[in-house]
């Protein structure tokens, strides 16, 4: 609906209508009020209009030099003022002459910031009609007026609050409006104004006789709101000004808080997107696995995994570890994963994979310092048995009917991946048996407290004794891994701060 705006009063009221006021805390400056007997003597100094720098007249106004007066005449109200422009020096003590010089000295409040309008208007006369108004109300508002799109460019600089735009400018190209398109005419200066000023609130000035179709048009375009000239009123331009700055802010904030959220939804579907699925077909393993970045947030983390299933009927299954928890290393993680699988694919295994894979991650690491650990085993087709490589990772965690869980060997571990250019990482051969269950896991599952009260680490012992516990209740597969991460985290006393990643695989 069109804001309706009573026509110009003569001699507009000030103080009659307090709703005027709303919004005054932001941009207004209010009215100097006289100060009150009990302000302290800086108070008076901010309401006082003297000029700092005057001197005292001489002759019979001439000031006498009386101790008992500080340099000032005793009915002088200002008289500690003049005592510290003269003397900055001059200590203050209390009287029963001058009881407030003992008092504290009260601090100025910051004065609100004064509002600048951009008027873009093509008559003459109406930036002073505007500014006219403005000035009714008491409280200046600095107005730019340009007569022209060119100008209004220009002018338009980031202390700008406000545009004022006269709806019958003429459209860029044109020296007047159009009589048999004027509605297209408004539209493209608005349109032009709102493309130039993305930031800036914008008020549309339009005539009454036709009030009712380009306002809420402009409205719709974008503006923040409209006024209808023959009705202007000082207290209530102002009063649109502040709102329709508000608005804008608003508004801005909003969509903000919308594109933010947008691209959130589109990051978390990326990273999902980036997490591997297993590749198994035709193989009688059970996978299971649970994944959680220590970034807050965030899907993905440094920690990455992986299982394929080659054409021999053998299943390879990694686990590695990016040093570090921001998104270069889950990047980093997403590259070595990608690359892992390829080679894996490729037909490449233990030493030889594993020296291709440091060359990845050192040409796409961004620092000579990250490096990566990581755990690979490849399982047999028949499933029995298995060969493991470790490049500065933690054992897997092995577990057999009536034997429990227990940590395989790793005194072979090789060193990891990017530390050592010329390492080597040996191969352990291992027999698993008709009926097992494999482990794999990052540290951020065995650095978190044992809970003991000590602050001791949990450690790959302490997780085996927490897996025994849950494999003798008769948990298996995935509710294995999501009872041992949540007794892991209890312990710990809270989330974990690395990231986390847990594969389970098992046979029989």
């Amino acid at each position: 609906m069109p804001m309706h705006i009573p026509r110009p009063r003569a001699v507009p009221s000030v103080e009659s209508d307090p709703a005027a006021d709303l919004g005054a805390w932001t941009y207004g400056a209010p009215a100097e009020e006289a100060p009150r007997p009990q302000e302290t003597a800086e108070a008076v100094t901010s309401a006082a209009p003297a000029n700092p720098h005057a001197v005292p007249p001489a002759g019979d106004d001439a000031l006498p030099e009386d101790p008992h007066h500080h340099g000032t005449r005793p009915d002088d109200p200002c008289r500690d003022d003049h005592v510290r422009q003269a003397d900055p020096h001059h200590e203050e003590h209390p009287s029963p002459e001058n009881p407030a010089s003992s008092a504290p000295v009260a601090e100025k409040a910051p004065a609100p910031a004064q509002l600048t309008l951009l008027l873009i208007e093509a008559d003459p006369g109406g930036s002073a009609v505007v500014s006219e108004l403005l000035a009714s109300d008491g409280r200046p508002v600095r107005v730019r007026t340009a007569r022209n799109l060119t100008e209004a460019e220009r002018l338009l600089t980031d202390d700008v609050n406000c545009i004022l735009l006269d709806l019958d400018l003429p459209a860029p190209g044109r020296t007047a409006p159009s009589e048999d398109g004027a509605a297209e005419d408004e539209l493209v200066v608005l349109k032009h104004v709102l493309r130039i000023a993305p930031r800036h609130a914008v008020l549309a000035l339009t005539s009454s006789g036709d009030a009712e179709r380009r306002g809420p048009e402009a409205v719709r375009v974008g503006a923040q709101d409209y006024l209808v000239r023959d009705e202007l009123d000082g207290r209530l331009l102002r009063r649109a000004i502040r709102y329709a700055v508000e608005r804008k802010r608003s508004d801005t904030a909003e969509r903000r808080l919308t594109e933010s959220r947008m691209r959130a939804q589109e990051n978390a579907r990326l990273e999902r997107g980036l997490l591997p699925t297993p590749i198994l077909d035709g193989s009688l393993l059970r996978f299971a696995a649970r994944y959680r970045p220590g970034r807050s947030r965030a899907l993905l983390g440094g920690d990455f995994y992986d299982t394929v299933r080659t054409p021999d009927g053998a299943v390879h299954v990694m686990i590695g570890d990016v040093a570090g928890h921001g998104p270069d290393e889950a990047a980093l993680g997403v590259e070595l994963r990608i690359a892992w699988r390829a080679l894996t694919l490729a037909g490449l295994s233990g030493d030889d994979l594993l020296t291709t894979l440091q060359k990845v991650l050192e040409h796409e690491r961004h620092s000579e310092e990250t490096f990566a650990t990581l755990c690979q085993v490849d399982i047999a087709p028949d499933g029995r048995s298995a060969g493991v490589c470790l490049a500065g990772h933690p054992p897997p965690l092995i577990s057999r009917p009536g034997e429990g869980a227990h940590l395989l060997p790793y005194e072979e571990n090789g060193p990891a991946l990017g530390l050592l250019p010329d390492a080597r990482w040996p191969r352990t051969e291992m027999w698993l048996g008709d009926a097992w269950s494999l482990m794999l896991y990052t540290d951020g599952l065995i650095e978190g407290r044992d809970g003991n009260g000590q602050g001791e680490r949990l450690g790959e012992d302490g997780m085996a004794d927490l897996v025994r516990h849950h494999l003798a209740a008769g948990l298996s597969g995935e509710p294995l891994l999501r009872e041992t991460l949540a007794e892991v985290r209890s312990l710990n006393g809270g989330e974990l701060t690395d990231d986390v990643a847990v594969l389970l695989l098992e046979r029989g």
